[in-house]
């Protein structure tokens, strides 16, 4: 059971498959097996292992905290999957009071160090292989958005499908309506779904506020997570 090191690029890649359909290292809430998984990495995960990333800056602002968190710190290789080896300093310490007794040949050191090694990569292959295989969760959000035209003289038809026009990998338009704010003008609601590491709502109010001769400002209305 293990991450592997945790400093290596291979130990952040199972650690972000790990977390493809978890929120936390275990349980449902933050405890104390995230911040012993947390203080064993050297710093943020890349972009691209977004799972990783995602649990890294959340459990970072719990770190004025981490004391208070549910739980009792178990050594790290206590945590992740169960068919990864543990290679961190924490499983090292568990395993030495039983090895200190057995040194028949102390020469071979450095032959089994290599042994251990060639088989924690293949099992570190195999874990990566099967799990590639595994369809990856793609995280998405629902998004109402409201946009507000200059004045009640603007052609919100116009308005519609000038917002409609946007196109991106990642978004998809769902229904609206016209919903009044005073004075005859009338605001459009329309809704969206959107792949949260593609779409953002900066990049949908820059491209939406663009139409400027018809579109006065964007606001989020609700953003809900699927």
């Amino acid at each position: 059971m293990g991450f592997g090191d945790l400093k290596s690029s291979a130990g952040i890649k199972v650690l972000n498959e790990f977390l493809s359909d978890k929120s936390y290292i275990e349980g449902y809430v933050p405890s104390q097996a995230d911040v012993a998984v947390f203080e064993a990495l050297s710093g943020a995960p890349p972009a691209e292992l977004f799972h990783a990333l995602r649990w890294y800056n959340h459990i970072k602002s719990y770190e004025k905290q981490a004391s208070s968190l549910p739980g009792v710190k178990k050594p790290l290789g206590k945590y992740g999957p169960v068919n990864i080896e543990d290679t961190t300093d924490s499983a090292a310490t568990e395993t030495k009071e039983e090895d200190d007794d057995i040194d028949l040949f102390g020469s071979d050191d450095e032959e089994e160090s290599e042994e251990a090694q060639r088989v924690r990569e293949e099992r570190l292959a195999q874990y990566e292989s099967k799990k590639s295989k595994k369809p990856a969760l793609i995280a998405k959000s629902s998004i109402l958005l409201d946009v507000k035209p200059w004045d009640d003289e603007t052609d919100m038809a116009k308005l519609e499908q000038c917002v409609r026009s946007i196109e991106m990998d990642g978004l998809l338009w769902g229904s609206s309506k016209l919903v009044p704010v005073g004075y005859g003008i009338k605001k459009l609601q329309i809704q969206c779904v959107v792949e949260d590491d593609k779409v953002g709502t900066d990049v949908l109010e820059e491209k939406i506020t663009a139409f400027e001769d018809y579109v006065q400002s964007m606001d989020v209305a609700a953003f809900n997570k699927i």
